[in-house]
This record gives structure tokens, sequence and C-alpha cells, in this order.
């Protein structure tokens, strides 16, 4: 299949690797010149285990392009994935669309034939909705079909991710376009994983609401951390005791600095600002998002006991600045949250 991703940054560039991985022909479009000028002399602009070496050898069989041209991209592309940024605004923490929009202003200039739009960037539900009213004239209704095909990606981990997924969510109503992504997917699918066709809005939820959950769930163990640093019991040997529980599982139940990157705080603030549109109280979520913020809070406290309360030349290490293991991320890094304070 011919396939375009529409920004070329983390999702974009992991996912469109793989889809040419998969033997598709793939077309990473991004808007930043230096940036597609440096991918197409293999200057990789994130770091991402495996990832270089993935586009290298799919660069080398000529299944992936790296572009700045919109129109013509689109144009030879079948599906065109949107993968755009959707930053928190620091007002209302509401997801900020403008991205999303712009592009797709560029795709109803191109809308040749018939085309299926699939946004993977993280949406607030009813985005979908939206794109396709804008879309929509008298004359192109038949030309395309927008769905909604969240990623699931942890960084440092995104390859094996994407290729040995626990699940892909297809949002549409459209038999036509959940028969090609589902021919897309197939070869992933048949390795692993499990594919969902729901509504489009409900895979929009499906994605605010995993992040939310697992936010709440890095929370959950830092608050059990605080009260066995009372009792003086190792919260490791808790996490395992509860971990091992195949109702509540041993992911994200390891005590630390609280949650950062790029992706649960600026969602389980979304979720937060869409709940408040549709006169939803998210008491849980609210609790998360606070309960993390206190959590630098308390570290900020531990640290200063230990040190009587006295920082003047003390000399103090920070072993990683990135929000966690195995990646070049610094966004929302509990560690750069920290030092400014110290």
């Amino acid at each position: 299949m011919k396939i375009c991703m529409i920004g070329s940054g983390y999702v974009g560039l992991v996912s469109g690797a793989c889809f040419a991985e998969l033997g598709n022909n793939v077309i990473c479009l991004d808007k930043n010149l230096n940036k597609i000028s440096n991918l197409k002399n293999g200057v990789i602009p994130i770091y991402e285990p495996g990832l270089e070496e993935l586009i290298q050898r799919n660069v080398k069989q000529k299944r992936l392009q790296f572009s700045t041209n919109i129109s013509k991209s689109i144009l030879k592309s079948d599906i065109i994935f949107i993968c755009v940024g959707t930053p928190t605004k620091i007002k209302s923490n509401e997801a900020d669309l403008k991205y999303i929009f712009q592009v797709v202003k560029d795709l109803k200039k191109n809308l040749n034939k018939y085309k299926i739009i699939v946004t993977k960037s993280t949406v607030p539900v009813t985005t979908g909705d939206k794109i396709q009213k804008l879309l929509t004239t008298k004359t192109n209704k038949k030309l395309f079909d927008v769905v909604s095909n969240p990623e699931f990606l942890r960084e440092g981990e995104a390859i094996r991710d994407f290729m040995f997924p626990d699940r892909v969510v297809v949002g549409t109503n459209s038999k036509k376009a959940n028969n090609v992504l589902k021919n897309l997917y197939s070869p992933i699918i048949k390795k692993k994983g499990r594919y969902f066709n729901t509504s489009r809005r409900a895979a929009e939820v499906i994605k605010y609401a995993a992040n939310a959950f697992l936010a709440t769930k890095i929370t959950f163990i830092n608050e059990i951390a605080n009260l066995c640093e009372k009792l003086n019991v190792d919260v490791t040997d808790v996490s395992l005791g509860i971990g091992t529980d195949e109702r509540i599982g041993a992911r994200f139940l390891r005590a630390g600095p609280g949650y950062g990157g790029s992706c649960f705080p600026k969602d389980t603030r979304a979720l937060i600002s869409t709940s408040k549109k549709f006169k939803t109280n998210l008491s849980i979520v609210k609790s998360t998002i606070n309960s993390n913020v206190n959590r630098y809070k308390y570290l900020l406290t531990k640290i200063k006991e230990i040190l009587n309360n006295n920082l003047k030349s003390k000399k103090i290490t920070f072993l990683g600045v990135t929000f966690k293991a195995g990646t070049d991320d610094m966004r929302d890094s509990a560690s750069l949250k920290l030092i400014p304070y110290l």
C-alpha cells in the first residue's frame, strides 16, 4: 500500500519505518526542512533502539522516503496518517489541535481519489467528527473516510510495541476503510495482538483512558511507597506481591519520582478538559494529577531532610535526566523539575 505519514516526529517516524518494514511504500512528511534533510542524510532526530537500522534498511530497499512536499505526498498515497503534535494549551489545559486542522486544510486541497485519513495523533473525542465535517464538500463525500487509529508505543520499546502489539484499535463505521486497515495490519495481527474495530469516538476515548489509567497506577504505587517508608517496609516487595495478581499486573508498579514524558501529563490534563466540556467529573484522574505533583514536593522535602535543610555547597547528582530509561526524551522529566529547586 502507498502510505503517507504526516508528521515525522516520534509516532510518525517509528510507525512509518515499521509500515515500510511490512512491505508498504511509505513517505514520511514534515514541514521542518532541516529534519527532512537530516533524515535523507541518515541522521535520525530521535533515539529509539533499533530505529536507525530499521530506517536505513527500508530506505535502501526504496520502501521509505522523506519529503516536505505535502501536496505531492498526499496525491500519491492511499492511506494518510496524521501524526502531528497536540500540545497542551497553557491556560485551558486543552489539547491544541492547530496542527491537526492545518493538515486538514492541506488534505482538502488534494483529495483526487478515495483516501483513508487516519488520526494517530492523540486527539480529544469528537475530533474525528470535526475533521469529517471540515473535509466534506458537496462533491467529495465519497472520496475519503476518516478513521481513528491511536498508537500505544512506549518510548524505548516502540518498534517491538508496533510489531507485536497487545491490540490494534481502529475506529470507523466504514466497512471499506476497516477492511483496508485490517489488511494493512494483518502481518502483525497474525504474530500477536487483537484487532478491535470500534466507533471513531470510542477509539479516541480508548487512548486517553489507557494513559490516564497507567498514570493512576504509577501514582498509586508512589503513594503506597510513602506509606511503606513510614512503616519501614520495602515497597519493592509490596509491588511484587500485588503485581503478580493477574487482575493487577506488574507493569507500572515501580515506585519512583512520578510520571513524566510527552503523553501522561498532557493527556491526563486534556482528559479533564474534555470532561468539563461534557459536564462529567473525573475525580480519580484529578487526584492522579495532584498526587503526581505532590510526589515531586515530597521528594524535595526528603532531600532537604537528608541534608539537614542545608543545601549550601552540597553536590547532588541526578543519575538520568530523561523522563524514563531507554529514551533521549526529556519532556516533563522529573529530574528537570527537581533540579531548579535544588
